[in-house]
């Protein structure tokens, strides 16, 4: 039978996810009468829920099943076509489940099984791309394999086998990962917390519908405000940045916690920046600015949906705080200074309206240790309240309590639900409340919890802090317009094919090397500067040139294949007249054979030597997991030594730009540290967005862009390329 191709379109496989989780009917392969067996506990799971479609068990072993619901034989042999499968069958017979799937008409279907890959032996990779081909014959839209179901509150379906699951709600939480465990973990606490989870994918390997795929979906679901995901690895970056762009402008932020960290690609990389970059880092470059906010702990993240699923989004990471208690106090100030928060200074009217309020002296400050006149009189505390939301610098306020764990505690409710009233009616900033530590909720305090859907409750500083920062720092990029990839340049483009033809590909996996010459060229058409230069094929050409140029110059070896020109005497500086570059050529050319067995001397470039600037470190550098990710930091060769380094996107805007330099210590050298003299700051911004320029019309080629080091003038001077490397990958399309 001729089956259709998997349809690939972003919007197909989005209808795909809702036919994963609205199916009309579901069939279980692999059903068993076996006390435990996961088919049951899926069947168990619905009739549980009450899901209201028709349950399908299918085995031809048994004829009646679970008290004597009907068993059948094939999903040919049903009533009616299946609409979702569910596959529980082991290896190449769940291949064949999904292939019946799709001959039977199904429109999605969930793969517990496992083997497929993930184990990485020949026969299990194997095994996941009979997979992958099923499922792109059929057309299917399928989660898993090696997962353990899915949960959508809506449509009263529950195929996860978790007895621990006692209601479905709908909620404003989605949650989807590659760990069902984790997955299950995150909603039975955001369960316990109060807090609905109205999706939850456990989405495994991926082999079909991937993250990018249940983004997509979430981002056009009414229900949903907070996209939550446990991510191992990205199949498509590109396409996992265009679904976490559209959640960003739905005002949905993506709450992840990334795992699967591999340097084995950096240990092998040829250019410094490869070795330099680090997984996490790029994946906060690119992905943050595609709107991800990434946690580094499963309980920072509860916090981070927390706070969204009741109040939204803050403008910024600006926090004021209001405690009772000065040792509360004392933890926010040290939890801000370990997690590099901020709580800023208040405002001078603010200070004033707070001493009027408290009656005390001096001591003021953010955050606020309102003591015993506030906690004793209701209007103190709300004045106060009022006071820190009027303060320009603040962009969300922290509320010392928690819920109360019995009955009786009336003034702490009443308190509670006047904060709750204030945020509804949407004339504040975001407020939530915390607490010293952790606590286990209550049936009362649960209870309480429900009446109160515009605040959210926040446990124990350190992650209060790193979750509303984080939030912050997110709410703060949405005023920054997201900097859309451009069209390539007819013209450019040419000229860019003409340099990069000339590399050799000469190393392993088929990557090819630009030379410094034909690397510095291809900057220069991006409009970053180079020392005025000359690639020379003599000693009397080198002359000519040094005499040409003006001296001092230096003089380098042009290899394709010797990339650490320093390592072999391949760098000669301080050359102050057209003899000295004569004399360093035949030199060079004398001395080269008898370090690099076979080498020749066949290229050369004379530069004008650059003195009195401070070298940085300009860079790309093409992340397995989410492309091309920019670099910038000190340079040199004690680069390895500080790595003082910030990574951002391609493309990069000009404020961008700015928030890397800010980021690194040698930012603050080109303000002029401790009296120096300031240096041209707006040439490094323009070398970096020029730069992400470059790797954005390279496309899919670039594998890394080495300027180390870009030497830096006095303010107004500008700045230059003093040596470059370009690293090209095979087959890659170019331009954006």
């Amino acid at each position: 039978m001729n089956r259709p191709e998997r349809p690939d379109r972003p919007d197909r496989r989005t209808d795909g996810v809702g036919a994963l989780l609205f199916p009309r009917n579901i069939a279980i392969v692999g059903a068993s009468d076996r006390e435990g067996s996961w088919s049951r506990g899926v069947w168990a799971s619905l009739r549980r829920m009450k899901y209201g479609g028709a349950i399908y068990p299918v085995n031809p072993r048994y004829s009646t099943l679970w008290s004597g619901e009907r068993c059948y034989p094939a999903l040919g042999a049903l009533p009616e076509p299946p609409d979702h499968v569910v596959v529980l069958v082991p290896g190449a017979a769940a291949v064949e489940a999904v292939l019946a799937a799709g001959d039977a008409g199904a429109r999605s279907a969930t793969v517990f099984t496992s083997g497929f890959g993930e184990g990485g032996g020949a026969a299990s990779r194997s095994l996941g791309s009979r997979l992958e081909e099923a499922i792109r014959r059929t057309g299917l839209a399928v989660s898993g394999p090696n997962c353990l179901g899915n949960l959508s509150a809506a449509h009263r379906m529950l195929t996860i086998p978790d007895d621990r699951i006692a209601v479905l709600e709908r909620g404003p939480v989605a949650l989807f990962g590659q760990s069902g465990g984790i997955v299950m973990a995150l909603h039975r606490t955001l369960a316990s917390r109060g807090v609905a989870a109205g999706y939850a994918v456990t989405s495994g390997n991926e082999i079909g519908l991937a993250a990018a795929d249940y983004i997509r979906f979430f981002a056009g679901d009414a229900d949903t405000r907070v996209i939550a995901c446990f991510i191992e690895a990205i199949r498509d970056p590109e396409d996992f940045l265009d679904a976490c762009t559209a959640a960003r402008e739905a005002g949905k932020p993506v709450v992840a916690l990334k795992i699967g960290v591999s340097e084995a690609g950096r240990a092998a990389a040829l250019a410094h920046t490869g070795a330099l970059a680090g997984s996490l880092e790029c994946f906060d470059a690119v992905a943050g600015a595609a709107g991800v906010v990434r946690m580094d702990t499963l309980d920072d993240m509860i916090e981070a949906i927390e706070f969204v699923a009741h109040a939204g989004v803050p403008a910024g990471p600006r926090i004021g705080a209001i405690a009772f208690s000065g040792g509360l106090k004392a933890l926010l100030a040290e939890a801000a200074a370990r997690n590099h928060v901020t709580f800023p200074e208040l405002a001078e009217p603010t200070l004033a309206r707070l001493r009027e309020i408290l009656g005390v002296g001096t001591s003021i400050g953010n955050p606020l240790d309102a003591g015993f006149t506030a906690l004793s009189s209701r209007e103190a505390y709300f004045r106060c309240i009022e006071a820190m939301q009027s303060d320009p610098g603040v962009d969300v306020l922290l509320l010392q309590e928690e819920l109360p764990r019995v009955e009786g505690t009336n003034r702490k409710v009443e308190n509670l639900r006047e904060v709750n009233r204030l945020a509804a009616e949407g004339a504040y900033k975001p407020m939530a409340v915390v607490s010293m530590l952790s606590y286990m909720l209550t049936d009362t305090s649960r209870s309480f919890r429900r009446e109160l859907p515009q605040l959210p409750f926040l446990q124990e500083p350190s992650k209060a802090l790193r979750a509303v920062a984080a939030l912050g720092r997110y709410g703060a990029s949405l005023r920054t317009a997201r900097i859309r990839p451009r069209a390539p340049h007819t013209e450019l483009r040419g000229k860019v094919a003409a340099l990069t033809a000339r590399a050799r590909a000469s190393r392993a996996g088929g990557l090819a090397v630009l030379d410094e010459a034909d690397a510095k060229a291809l900057l220069r058409l991006f409009g970053i500067p180079t020392p005025e230069e000359s690639v020379v094929h003599s000693a009397e050409e080198a002359q000519a040139a040094a005499e040409r140029i003006g001296c001092p110059v230096v003089l380098k070896l042009v290899s394709h294949e010797i990339l650490h020109k320093s390592d072999v005497g391949g760098v000669v500086l301080d050359l102050q007249d057209g003899a000295a570059a004569r004399e360093a050529f035949a030199r060079l050319a004398e001395s080269l054979p008898k370090r690099v067995p076979g080498a020749r001397l066949e290229r050369a470039l004379v530069a004008r030597q650059v003195s009195n600037a401070i070298e940085v470190l300009l860079g790309v550098q093409r992340d397995p997991e989410v492309g091309p990710v920019l670099m910038f930091g000190g340079g040199g060769t004690l680069l390895e030594l500080y790595r003082d380094l910030a990574f951002g996107p391609v493309p990069l805007s000009a404020a961008q730009a700015e928030a890397m330099i800010e980021r690194t210590r040698v930012g603050r050298i080109l303000e002029g540290y401790r009296g120096a003299p300031r240096r041209d700051r707006a040439a490094v911004v323009a070398a970096l967005v020029a730069l992400a320029r470059l790797a954005e019309e390279l496309g899919d080629t670039v594998e890394s862009i080495d300027v180390n080091p870009f030497a830096v003038m006095a303010e107004g001077r500008g700045g230059m390329a003093l040596d470059a490397l370009v690293v090209l990958r095979p087959g890659g399309k170019s331009g954006s």
